[in-house]
């Protein structure tokens, strides 16, 4: 987008929020509303580098016992109505739990396009962005407000597709 002097509208739902139908049906009508990339966050128990409203949002979706196996077939059935490239947004425990390798290889057999994990740094992310690459997934990483020009450097030399600029204040 910034080659071409544009910027891209990128939302973020919680996947499974209020729930996976809804999720489902919610990501096609992002992209008919303009969205050129859609985040879907997948929920995590300790969300502690989100804000209020992701919390509660997670929290929501976590009651319905749902898995990350459950959010990558609904990506299979987004992927039936829309083509908009889909990052999915996590904590690592998640992906732990299911396995990095696997995660990989299940996100881009559902049509996944990238993974942001929030609590993974660049310069701990050898093993993480190695195997996205291998599954030909994109590595997104956060830059803060405060980065130095330097870090954001070292951040853009480690992304794949795209860096996210946050402007939390964690």
């Amino acid at each position: 987008m910034k080659q071409r002097g544009g910027k891209a509208f990128i939302p973020f739902i919680t996947a499974g929020d209020p729930d996976l139908e809804t999720t489902i049906q919610l990501v096609p009508e992002l992209e008919r509303a303009g969205s050129h990339i859609v985040e879907l966050g997948i929920p995590f128990s300790d969300p502690v580098a989100d804000g209020p409203t992701i919390q509660r949002s997670s929290e929501r979706a976590l009651h319905h016992g749902y898995r990350i196996a459950d959010y990558l077939e609904a990506i299979k059935a987004i992927r039936r109505e829309t083509g908009v490239p889909l990052v999915l947004f996590s904590y690592f425990n998640p992906i732990l739990q299911h396995g990095l390798e696997k995660l990989a290889a299940d996100a881009h057999g559902a049509g996944a396009d990238g993974v942001l994990v929030i609590d993974i740094t660049p310069e701990e992310g050898d093993e993480y962005c190695t195997c996205l690459e291998r599954h030909d997934l994109d590595s997104i990483f956060l830059v803060a407000p405060t980065s130095s020009a330097e870090r954001i450097g070292r951040i853009a030399g480690r992304c794949r597709g795209f860096v996210m600029w946050s402007r939390a204040r964690v």
